[in-house]
């Protein structure tokens, strides 16, 4: 019993340790929902353009998740989560000079950047929490890395829309009526919003990254390779792993998923006719069913539900959620995008451990293929942009009303997610189990 308790007490530090990076990149990471009616608005932005916000900050893990992996090799984990928090603080201080210019590549290119430090601290904290304890219970240590995430991702959403969102519709009516010199003296303050609270996040990130340093986390490894057998050949590739593979596929269908339900929402609002006052919250409202999925996750999971029965209701409520959106309207509709966060709570923390296993010395390299899955994020919302731009505009040449033309393309947009979910679905059945020993 005492040992039990003793290696309870040596992993609960390193446990709250990675949920408070968790917590950071969480805050990060869902500010996009804000930003990106923000962007569109102070550089004049379609709406494929403006979900290129989410395209540069999940992109630069297609970039650099197996030179991170690589870093992290050479360095180890905290060395290399030091090493992400600080490049994060750069990225934030690129915001500075980007409101100066008000110049969209240049917000861009901050957000990438704040992108690279990400990879670098995902790439260290989600293989190290899997394995930080039994496998089988690690889909309750990724949900608990979940909550802080997406509570950070509230507040962060909370607090940006508040800064960011405020007086919106105001300054877009204004901007179709003043002369151009107003209007670029309105659109230069709006983007000067961005300074100060981007100031604060580079300081907390700097002090974060010094700090992490001397953090008490303990050296951690992957299990070995089951030895070869009767003659077999032990596996020496990569390759010879398909459920690896499959796992990856899912775990970029399910990023891309994850993000149009939490960056989408408050676009999506708006376009239904919701100011952008009470849109602001949306993005909220998607995270906070996450968090709900997450804490009944951690109750149940692994000794009432597998990881695997957790995969296949979150695959199946993913569709009929997208049926629903689809088919209701107003905020029926938004408040079925808002439950995409119940269907993708799970997915996360249960792909890693069933994509993980068995993999041994091989691990590193998978949870860097992993990581590069996230670029799901950053290439499926702009194809929901750019289906929304086109279906617009085809229905405005029928003669529909623009706010309405809108309203109807940004709903069917969502059509998007039916082959994202099938995918996810076919993970959990039976994707999970190919080419491992019976």
């Amino acid at each position: 019993m005492s040992l039990v308790s003793n290696k309870q007490n040596t992993t609960l530090i390193p446990i709250l340790i990675i949920a408070g990076l968790f917590f950071i990149f969480g805050f990060v990471t869902w500010i996009n929902g804000a930003l990106i009616p923000f962007m569109k608005t102070i550089n004049e932005l379609t709406d494929a353009q403006s979900y290129l916000v989410a395209s540069a900050s999940y992109i630069s893990f297609v970039v650099m998740a197996l030179p991170a992996s690589y870093i992290i090799e050479k360095i180890g984990y905290r060395k290399g989560m030091s090493l992400g928090l600080l490049v994060m603080a750069l990225g934030a201080l690129v915001f500075i000079p980007a409101a100066e210019a008000r110049t969209y590549w240049f917000f861009l290119t901050g957000i990438f950047i704040q992108g690279i430090g990400m990879t670098l601290l995902q790439t260290a904290s989600n293989p190290y929490i899997t394995i930080l304890g039994p496998i089988e219970s690690a889909a309750k240590r990724i949900a608990i890395m979940g909550i802080a995430n997406k509570i950070a991702g509230a507040l962060g959403s909370l607090i940006f829309g508040y800064i960011l969102l405020s007086g919106i519709d105001e300054i877009k009516d204004k901007l179709n009526v003043v002369s151009i010199e107003e209007k670029e003296q309105l659109l230069n303050t709006m983007a000067d919003s961005v300074v100060t609270p981007y100031i604060v996040m580079a300081a907390i990130l700097f002090v974060l990254g010094i700090l992490i340093r001397k953090a008490p986390l303990p050296h951690v490894e992957a299990s070995p390779i089951e030895e070869a057998k009767d003659g077999e050949t032990t596996r020496t590739s990569i390759f010879q792993f398909p459920h690896l593979w499959l796992g990856v596929l899912t775990l970029f269908v399910y990023v891309g998923a994850e993000v149009i339900a939490g960056d989408t929402i408050i676009a999506y609002g708006i376009s239904l006719g919701f100011s952008g006052e009470d849109a602001k919250f949306f993005t909220t409202l998607t995270l906070m069913a996450m968090v709900i999925t997450y804490a009944l996750g951690v109750f149940l999971i692994p000794k009432y539900l597998s990881q695997t029965f957790a995969l296949k209701i979150s695959a199946i409520l993913g569709i009929v959620f997208t049926f629903l959106i689809v088919f209701t309207s107003g905020f029926t509709s938004i408040l079925f995008v808002a439950a995409l966060g119940i269907a993708n709570a799970l997915v996360w923390p249960a792909v890693w451990p069933l994509t993980l296993k068995g993999l041994g010395k091989f691990t590193k390299t998978a949870s860097a293929l992993l990581i590069m899955a996230i670029a799901g994020g950053a290439i499926i919302p702009p194809l929901y942009g750019s289906f929304v731009d086109e279906n617009k505009a085809n229905l405005v040449a029928q003669g529909m009303t623009e706010s309405a033309a809108l309203a109807e393309a940004s709903t069917s947009g969502y059509w998007i997610l039916l082959p994202c979910y099938f995918i996810i679905l076919y993970y959990a059945i039976s994707g999970h189990k190919l080419g491992l020993k019976k």
